[in-house]
């Protein structure tokens, strides 16, 4: 049976265990022996990562072959339109081609954690918060998709990958859980 640690990655936090700067690790917070990330999040990203032991399992989570949905809490700079929805919907051109179709919708604030340091505040630029479905895990995807229909990404949480959640984990919590569960 798999080994499977579903842990929130706080902000700052490097998605590995080692670093030769001395920055913060995945090994800050999980003294789980012979796990690893299965796929990464950036430094500037939180949220949900998933960690196993098991190599066939890390690659069908990571490997944008498998089609596994990850659900992202993008809050953005402005409110963006219909029009850019549908362009997030229906696949965004990026310098490295044109991504895949997404799952996207404004959507209220969610009820997160303070962000330490907090995003920069503007009062005269509102912002507003979408949920971002990928099938895909391109290097910064969310962000440059953001950016490309206009409004750029000011904090990225990743909520959802496949049937895990953050489920009440505060940054830097993890939990161990039994099975894949229809992974």
């Amino acid at each position: 049976m798999p080994r499977i640690i579903l842990l929130n990655k706080p902000y700052g936090v490097l998605c590995q265990f080692t670093d030769q700067h001395g920055r913060k690790t995945l090994a800050h917070y999980v003294d789980a022996p012979g796990v690893y990330a299965a796929g990464r999040l950036d430094r500037d990203s939180e949220g949900l990562v998933v960690l196993t032991d098991n190599g066939r399992l890390q690659h069908r989570i990571s490997d944008p072959r498998h089609k596994l949905p990850k659900t992202y809490w993008a809050q953005v700079e402005g409110v963006p339109t219909d029009e850019s929805m549908e362009r997030l919907r229906s696949g965004v051109e990026l310098k490295d081609g044109l991504t895949g179709p997404a799952q996207a919708k404004r959507i209220g604030e969610p009820d997160l954690w303070p962000r330490n340091p907090p995003i920069r505040y503007r009062a005269s630029i509102p912002t507003s918060w979408i949920k971002l479905t990928i099938c895909e895990g391109r290097n910064r995807q969310v962000r440059r998709m953001t950016a490309a229909v206009g409004y750029p990404t000011l904090r990225l949480v990743r909520h959802r990958v496949g049937n895990w959640s953050l489920e009440r984990l505060r940054p830097g919590e993890w939990r161990e859980v039994a099975s894949p569960e229809h992974q």
